[in-house]
């Protein structure tokens, strides 16, 4: 199929070029006519006169069934957008002290977000005078990246900001 340039393309009588290089519905070249013969020539096959390429020298026209080009363009663009994959991050907080069996829900759910393609933003939080103490959230990054392992990787390290420590993990591509 034919694309055409994003912006609004001028139909019909829009076209106020001397001469137009005109394409016939099926691809041929009909040559180099006058904007209003084209016109006739799409009038008399119930069609539109698009110009494609205003660049061009002399500008290039199309004759074509302009509805029918629009709904499938618009058709084609909503193909596009049910096919991407959005990206998003969850966030999974701990706290420096936390037990191992939190630890392991913790562990499961960041596994089941990984798998579903989301990345992570892994927190450990320092409450009160466990600030002074920033090994032990070291410590617990450093398990929690060992626990998902097998499912994410590592996209930045574990870093101190303010009273939290905070990892970035995102899934393992898939082979």
């Amino acid at each position: 199929m034919l694309t055409i340039s994003k912006q609004e393309l001028q139909i019909n009588e829009e076209i106020r070029d001397k001469e137009i290089l005109v394409i016939d519905a099926d691809g041929t070249k009909l040559g180099v006519l006058s904007a209003r013969d084209a016109q006739k020539i799409a009038f008399e096959k119930n069609l539109d006169l698009v110009k494609i390429a205003p660049q061009a020298t002399p500008p290039v026209c199309r004759i074509m069934d302009y509805g029918k080009y629009c709904f499938e363009q618009a058709k084609r663009e909503k193909e596009a957008r049910k096919n991407q994959k959005v990206v998003s991050i969850k966030e999974i907080r701990m706290f420096s002290t936390i037990d191992t069996h939190d630890f392991e829900t913790k562990v499961n759910q960041a596994v089941k977000f990984l798998q579903g393609g989301d990345k992570l933003k892994v927190s450990v939080r320092f409450r009160k005078r466990a600030i002074a103490h920033p090994q032990l959230g070291e410590e617990l990054l450093e398990r929690f990246k060992e626990a998902v392992s097998g499912v994410g990787t590592v996209e930045k390290p574990a870093k101190m900001e303010g009273r939290s420590i905070v990892m970035f993990v995102s899934p393992k591509a898939a082979k």
